[in-house]
């Protein structure tokens, strides 16, 4: 069976920030470089991407399916081709159309999300997702993370998303004595695959091939495709991942370097035992091995292959915990420009040109930098995110002040509209709002009616009859006795007037008479009577006959 061969390409291209020396803080400002970042990418489209994609072309067209390669695209990559390099987007279109490239899903704005809020790390994955979909009419199901940055955290928030496979570092301090050239699996998640990057035969290409200090120096086709073969017998995958800027840019044409990739799949396929795959196709043939143990995070930056690179000083933390925590006022406010902006300020760039390593990795921090110390980095981004943060605090408080004034109009009608089942009191409700001109609650107020008036006559006639009925509808119903005893006192002359002595005792010694009543049969004229006593003294002193209760005590 023959060995595989990946080739992954990063496609990335940073946004330059304006600087903010000269502006004031909390005037809205653009926060990039508008010639800066045409100029760039229209240098790099014209050195790299252009003449790459149509080497691309002619390969795929030689070797047809023999020949595959995958790329992630960033959004903001995306975003500028639309902007600056239409010709860029369409030349990856038409490699799309081919079928022999696979586009990979990352973080839409190359952030360090899965390092701080696995939230907004969902939301710009799925957001990733679509645009891939929308310009390549492609769904991707292999996952790429920002710098390969990866740990059995953040695989198994990937495998629960419902991808499979993963691309990351093969790093020496987790693999020990393991080989890279092999897929394993999250410990966490089995089910997620996992590629690593041979960072040794990457490097050759991507930093070492113009360096004429290098004893293997000038690197050829037929020489690299040795090195290929020579990997042990039993290693099965060659990953080579690398930015995609490597050629052409990083590495000028006049370093020998689109002649040595055109040249490298005739040598692949002629003097190895190599078939190229796409990282998604190499995952369905090959089994994981084993589970790889990564506790911490690392990436493909730097000696140390972790997150140094981009979290490894204080300039560096205190600007991306600024940053991030601006998340839940960012989500509140719910403005998709203001959203925007946040997600390009989480661009990973920003971070690493705060830096301050030295020596070889010091090296590369250097050529990609566009600020002259790591100090004036931070500062520049610290007044922009200064800037962006009392933006944010604005609309925050706009925002809070208008639903506060919805919420309790929108509340009162509610509450207004659950409780008014007539027509006729709704209509009326509306005409007192606009012809006063006051508040919903204030017009309801003055419809309201009152409670005392409902109700009236049916307890009435219960009372007249008979002192048992009394009874009972005291018991379920206090308050419209109330109402009967308070309203007319007539029909309760009747009724005294038949059994004067439970009335002489209720309204001459208020509670003590009372309660022998309750013993008997007058527990409901307990409750009425406690409740409104008034009423009831009224009626005693209208009528004589209370002293003849004596005789019937006895």
């Amino acid at each position: 069976m023959k060995k595989t061969l990946c080739l992954y390409f990063q496609v990335h291209q940073p946004l330059r920030l304006r600087s903010y020396r000269f502006f004031d803080i909390g005037v809205k400002q653009d926060y990039y470089d508008e010639f800066a970042n045409r100029s760039i990418m229209q240098k790099v489209a014209n050195r790299c991407y252009l003449p790459m994609n149509k080497i691309l072309l002619e390969l795929m067209a030689t070797h047809g399916d023999a020949f595959q390669v995958s790329f992630s695209i960033t959004g903001t990559a995306i975003e500028q081709f639309e902007k600056y390099a239409p010709e860029v987007l369409e030349s990856f279109k038409a490699l799309a159309k081919i079928g022999c490239v696979e586009f990979l899903s990352e973080t839409y704005s190359h952030s360090l999300a899965s390092l701080k809020n696995f939230n907004e790390f969902e939301e710009q994955i799925i957001l990733h997702r679509a645009l891939i979909k929308k310009h390549f009419k492609q769904t991707p199901a292999v996952f790429r993370n920002t710098e390969l940055i990866y740990s059995d955290e953040i695989g198994a928030k990937i495998a629960d998303m419902g991808y499979s496979v993963m691309l990351t570092e093969g790093a020496r301090h987790v693999l020990g004595w393991k080989s890279p050239n092999y897929i394993y699996s999250n410990p966490e998640r089995p089910d997620l695959k996992l590629l690593l990057k041979n960072y040794r035969l990457s490097d050759d290409i991507a930093f070492r091939f113009s360096d004429r200090g290098w004893n293997e120096w000038p690197l050829t086709a037929e020489k690299y495709v040795g090195w290929l073969d020579n990997i042990a017998a039993k290693d099965e995958i060659v990953n080579l991942f690398m930015d995609y800027e490597t050629f052409g840019e990083h590495q000028p044409a006049e370093t020998g370097i689109f002649a040595f990739f055109r040249h490298l799949p005739e040598q692949v396929f002629t003097h190895s035992k190599f078939e190229f795959l796409t990282p998604g196709k190499a995952a369905k043939k090959h089994r994981a091995i084993a589970p790889l143990h990564v506790p911490y995070p690392i990436s493909w930056a730097d000696e140390e292959r972790d997150v140094s690179a981009w979290l490894g000083n204080e300039l560096q933390n205190e600007a991306v915990d600024k940053l991030y925590r601006l998340t839940e006022k960012i989500k509140q406010v719910n403005d998709k420009n203001l959203l925007h902006e946040f997600r390009c300020l989480q661009a990973s760039d920003n971070f690493y040109y705060m830096c301050t390593k030295f020596f070889s990795d010091g090296a590369v921090h250097k050529y990609f930098n566009p600020y002259s110390t790591p100090y004036e980095a931070f500062l520049n981004y610290m007044n922009v995110l200064s800037d962006f943060t009392i933006r944010v605090n604005n609309h925050v408080e706009k925002s809070n002040t208008k639903q506060r004034k919805v919420s309790k109009k929108s509340l009162t009608l509610q509450e207004i509209l659950i409780n008014t089942n007539s027509k006729l009191v709704k209509e009326k409700l509306k005409k007192t709002i606009m012809s006063k001109r006051i508040s919903p609650l204030a017009a309801a107020l003055e419809l309201e009616p009152k409670p005392a008036a409902k109700k009236a006559a049916p307890a009435k006639k219960v009372v007249a009859k008979k002192a048992a009925p009394v009874k009972k509808a005291a018991t379920k119903k206090a308050a419209p006795a109330k109402k009967v005893v308070a309203k007319k006192a007539a029909p309760a002359k009747k009724v005294v007037a038949k059994k004067a002595a439970p009335a002489k005792k209720v309204v001459a010694k208020k509670a003590a008479p009372a309660k022998k009543v309750v013993a008997k049969k007058a527990a409901p004229a307990k409750k009425v009577v406690v409740k409104k006593a008034a009423p009831a003294k009224k009626v005693a002193a209208k009528k004589a006959p209370v002293k003849k209760a004596a005789p019937k005590k006895k």
